[in-house]
């Protein structure tokens, strides 16, 4: 099932059982799956245009008296766009607002670059009383979107719009602050975070072949960083590769050197958007052209061990 169809059943779910649950999308509610949410609840799921700062206002608005506002667009427009009212009006002002980002990072694809939000975590991250979520498939959406729900303030949640490969085991628990350790190792460790989960796992298996038993971590929560997981595992493999669909400045590369330059420092490689603008273009292109395949995981952990 595609991403943002999950994203509509479970939202529906929210407005089913709490009448202050309340959708607002900005003339993208079909494109980001919410549209059918109008036919259930016409009150309470809104479509302001082409007007995302306006969205972002009134989400606001609604969330100080009372309500619990969702809203959403694709990633740039719903965070580079919106940078000022998310700091100001919502985390500022501590409302309970929860924003959806849909397809950041390459999975724009045939959008191009205009519509790649690259620098999005890098934006969000440094503004005060943000949490920010990415999402690796429709069974973490699942478990991801209550415990989202009954968290109290701004949430920004990251996540790609269609078809993606399941990672989640269905017995998973959601923990909206704790990282998920999908691979134990003891030579190299990988955090990832989104697309790049899958594509850490597979990686791992080639470094397995090659005799690097690496462990595999998905930092779904890039902020705040589950630091303990992270000085834990560093501790233990003395190197680190981080791999995201961001810029490289900014994202969660940023955010576990942070936390490694701090308590822990080791070599740590990054895989990710090379600071160049986005293009046009189908994933498995846009994957070599900004070097975020699995060789390129390989190579990266190969060079954090000294052995590249």
């Amino acid at each position: 099932m595609a991403m943002r169809d999950v994203l509509c059943e479970e939202l529906y779910k929210l407005m089913q059982n709490d009448e202050k649950v309340v959708v607002i999308d900005a003339d993208l509610a079909k494109a980001d799956g919410t549209f059918n949410l109008r036919k259930s609840f016409p009150d309470r799921a809104f479509d302001v245009g082409i007007a995302e700062a306006n969205m972002t206002s009134i989400a606001a608005g609604m969330s100080s008296y009372g309500f619990k506002p969702w809203i959403t667009s694709f990633t740039p427009f719903v965070s580079r766009r919106n940078a000022d009212q998310i700091a100001i009006s919502v985390a500022y002002s501590k409302q309970n607002v929860k924003i959806v980002g849909t397809d950041p990072g390459i999975t724009a694809e045939l959008n191009g670059g205009t519509h790649m939000g690259i620098e999005d975590v890098g934006i969000l991250r440094s503004i005060p009383n943000t949490v920010i979520v990415e999402i690796i498939d429709e069974v973490q959406l699942r478990k991801a979107i209550p415990v989202i729900n009954d968290y109290h303030g701004c949430v920004y949640l990251r996540m790609f719009r269609k078809d993606c490969p399941i990672v989640t085991k269905e017995d998973y628990e959601f923990d909206l602050f704790k990282a998920d350790t999908l691979k134990k190792g003891v030579d190299v460790s990988i955090f990832a975070t989104g697309i790049m989960v899958e594509t850490a796992l597979k990686a791992a298996e080639i470094l397995n072949e090659k005799g690097i038993n690496a462990e595999v971590i998905n930092i779904h929560t890039i902020k705040p960083i589950d630091k303990e997981t992270v000085i834990e595992s560093v501790k233990k493999t003395g190197a680190a590769v981080v791999c995201e669909n961001h810029n490289i400045m900014g994202g969660l590369y940023s955010a576990v050197a942070e936390v490694t330059a701090r308590h822990c420092p080791v070599k740590l490689v990054p895989v990710g958007i090379p600071d160049v603008a986005g293009e046009v273009g189908k994933l498995p292109y846009l994957r070599e052209r900004m070097h975020m395949t699995v060789d390129d995981v390989v190579n990266a952990a190969l060079e954090a061990k000294g052995l590249l």
